[in-house]
């Protein structure tokens, strides 16, 4: 699968379908392009009415071509593209580009057609770019080959770029250009009707000429393996991503609290939840993409958080020290030796406290023997040098004395030059592969925050996914006779007879639709009880007065029983009608009063791109308005599950407070991956709360006190 991709990505040879002498037009700036960029292979211009194209001969199909062919980069019309892929398919050629648009993305009329596309596409065995795309490009000298038709040329990196829209394809690589970034691959992918991102990850996973991958994506199917993927490669190479389409339009019909808070939170949810998992670095714009790009290319990684600033002006310092604690970042505590030679240098106004301000008066000399000091320091693991231009001192001679400092010393050197925009086009211009230069004081610190990051991820353990002992059989049994009679949701027996299967702990707890039976069950239980009125179309039991705790006699248990059925039937009564309320029978459960502990949530629902969402965080009555969750996608490792714990806000809650035992999070942590496992193994559920779950010190406590699951094919 792999090795396919290098008909299109390392071809030694190029049909340019469509090719025209018209200036202006995609046929043949794409010829153009290839000339331009010095294409080292044989290229072939197809069209039907000309003899020669660019003073190359051309040909009037694909299949007259006398030599083999690679690659067929088509820009004819659409309704001329099947007929094109037929004369490709029978040539042999191996790997297509189609640029041409028209296709999924206009409407069903186009949708039709690229499932064509893709059919004759794959009869002949061929591998396709597109439709719909910007074109690809490789920079390995060996290959040299931009077959796009944007207006700037690509400078030689070792940045893979992914890009899902062409027209920002056109602006990313203006901006890199700009911002004197080289690419070793770069590729539109347009509708994705063949070749997948997935594939592309793959196929960069071990190419020697790609260290960092960069993604532009504005749709995503196959998120499970693009998890395995890219939790292999983000271990190696950092992948850095925008996603676009954060937000959805429309509510999300759910019954539950896991349901409620992802639809609230929209399509991001999941794709943060996929990334944080995968180790993919997620940023917000495209200008993020590349200030991270800059740094992470030219700079090692850090060997920690501990951040030096050397500046000629306080205020930009501040600026960049606010957001690296903002960002987790510390300021390195420099020692006295270094502060002593800073001191040596500097006139007596100057600080050599982190931040070291040298004032306005530093010149080349000051900054390069300034910085190399810092660099030299233990307590300093990575350098961000500040210059605000004054009127004696060039940015230039600034960035050369760095551009020393920044080969020799294995930490990572990031500047940020106040310039006029002259300067950026005269560093690209003297300097090439420069330094990473920022604006401003934020992005760059930020770009050190993410390096950071991704250390931590790099040395982070993978983790395990466990497979625990589960009554799997009886309990999609359990599941298939409800699906079987119709039914949305499971009763909450039959959902904590579910958890029990998988080894998830729910409190002792007995039921019966009488009220007379229920004192006799009581005697099964031990005293104080918690009594609970449940039924279908009773979604949230404490709104409906359904609930009673601390119940420590039968008497008191039947005379509680009593004004419960009163009290549920006024309030099902205003919500669904007498009529509807009498259609379902009340059911009383009653449980052991749990005393102690603290309220935790876990929940599951269905995201229609990515499957099932795990969700944990702090539960109780307030879940919706504390929002205080975190979501992940299954299957969870031993490592997510315990991230998971440590990402909500109330971590400290669990952690103990005042006095308070903290409670066992290896447990919790086990409890999680079990219900992963469950959720997992039962694609039927589409909706899982499991609130309140209770949470001790001591694992043989934690049980669950309440449950709700619903069904596929439940409102």
């Amino acid at each position: 699968m792999v090795n396919s991709l290098d008909a299109i990505l390392k071809p030694r040879s190029i049909a340019v379908v469509g090719a025209s002498r018209r200036v202006g037009a995609i046929g043949r700036e794409v010829l153009h392009k290839l000339v331009e960029y010095d294409f080292h292979g044989k290229l072939f211009p197809v069209n039907p009415k000309a003899d020669f194209i660019h003073s190359i001969k051309a040909f009037p199909r694909v299949s007259t071509i006398p030599d083999p062919v690679d690659l067929a980069i088509i820009v004819v019309p659409r309704e001329e593209v099947l007929g094109v892929v037929e004369d490709c398919g029978r040539k042999g050629v191996k790997g297509l580009v189609v640029v041409t648009a028209g296709f999924s993305e206009t409407g069903e009329e186009g949708r039709k057609l690229e499932s064509q596309l893709s059919e004759r596409v794959a009869h002949y065995g061929m591998r396709m770019i597109g439709p719909n795309c910007m074109g690809v490009i490789n920079t390995a000298p060996e290959v040299s080959m931009d077959a796009t038709f944007a207006p700037t040329l690509p400078l030689r990196g070792r940045i893979g770029f992914m890009s899902q829209s062409g027209a920002m394809g056109v602006a990313i690589l203006n901006m890199a250009r700009q911002l004197d970034i080289g690419f070793s691959f770069f590729v539109s992918m347009g509708n994705k009707a063949d070749v997948s991102g997935n594939e592309l990850l793959l196929y960069w996973e071990n190419d020697p000429q790609t260290e960092l991958i960069l993604m532009y994506l504005e749709s995503f199917t196959g998120a499970r393996e693009f998890m395995q993927i890219s939790r292999r490669i983000s271990k190696r190479k950092p992948i850095v991503a925008v996603k676009s389409g954060r937000t959805q339009a429309g509510a999300v019909a759910v019954t539950s609290h896991t349901g409620t808070l992802a639809a609230r939170q929209g399509l991001d949810v999941a794709m943060g939840a996929l990334f944080d998992q995968s180790g993919v670095i997620r940023v917000n714009t495209v200008e993020e993409l590349f200030h991270l790009g800059m740094a992470f290319t030219k700079n090692p990684l850090p060997r920690g958080n501990r951040l030096g600033i050397l500046t000629n002006a306080g205020g930009p310092a501040i600026m960049a020290t606010d957001a690296a604690i903002n960002l987790g970042l510390t300021l390195g505590r420099i020692s006295d030796s270094t502060r002593a030679r800073l001191r040596a240098l500097l006139p007596p106004e100057a600080s050599v406290h982190n931040p070291v301000d040298m004032t306005p008066k530093a010149e080349r000399e000051k900054y390069e023997t300034c910085a190399r000091i810092l660099l030299e320091d233990d307590d300093i693991d990575c350098l961000l040098v500040v210059f605000v231009p004054p009127v004696l001192t060039s940015a230039m001679d600034i960035v050369e004395g760095l551009e020393k400092l920044r080969h020799e010393f294995p930490k990572p050197l990031l500047a940020v030059l106040m310039a006029p925009e002259d300067f950026f086009e005269e560093v690209n211009l003297k300097l090439p592969d420069h330094l990473a230069i920022y604006r401003f004081p934020e992005p760059a610190v930020a770009a050190l925050a993410a390096m950071e990051n991704y250390r931590r991820w790099r040395e982070r353990p993978g983790g395990a996914i466990r497979a625990f002992p589960a009554e799997g059989k009886a309990a999609a049994e359990l599941v298939d006779e409800a699906c079987r009679q119709g039914r949305s949701q499971l009763t909450p027996m039959e959902a904590f007879r579910l958890l029990e299967c998988y080894g998830i702990p729910v409190a002792r707890y007995a039921a019966t639709a009488d009220i007379e039976e229920l004192v006799k069950r009581v005697s099964d239980l031990n005293f104080p009880v918690v009594l609970k009125a449940t039924a279908p179309d009773i979604l949230h039991k404490t709104e409906a007065g359904g609930v009673a705790t601390d119940i420590r006699s039968k008497e008191e248990l039947q005379a509680r029983a009593r004004r419960m059925t009163e009290t549920v039937a006024r309030y099902r009564a205003t919500q669904a009608g007498s009529q509807a309320a009498e259609a379902q029978p009340l059911t009383y459960l009653l449980q052991e009063h749990v005393r102690g502990g603290r309220e935790v949530i876990i929940g599951m629902t269905q995201d229609p791109n990515f499957g099932p969402l795990v969700m944990f965080g702090l539960g109780g009555v307030y879940v919706e308005i504390l929002r205080d969750v975190v979501f992940r996608v299954p299957p969870l490792t031993d490592v997510d599950a315990q991230e998971m714990l440590r990402q909500i806000r109330g971590y400290r809650l669990l952690e103990g407070v005042r006095g308070e035992a903290p409670i066992d999070f290896q447990a919790l942590g086990e409890v999680l991956q079990r219900f992963s496992q469950m959720v997992e193994e039962l694609p039927e559920l589409i909706e899982v709360d499991i609130n309140p779950f209770m949470v001790f010190p001591d694992r043989k406590d934690f049980c669950a006190v309440d449950a709700r699951i619903r069904l596929v094919g439940g409102a």
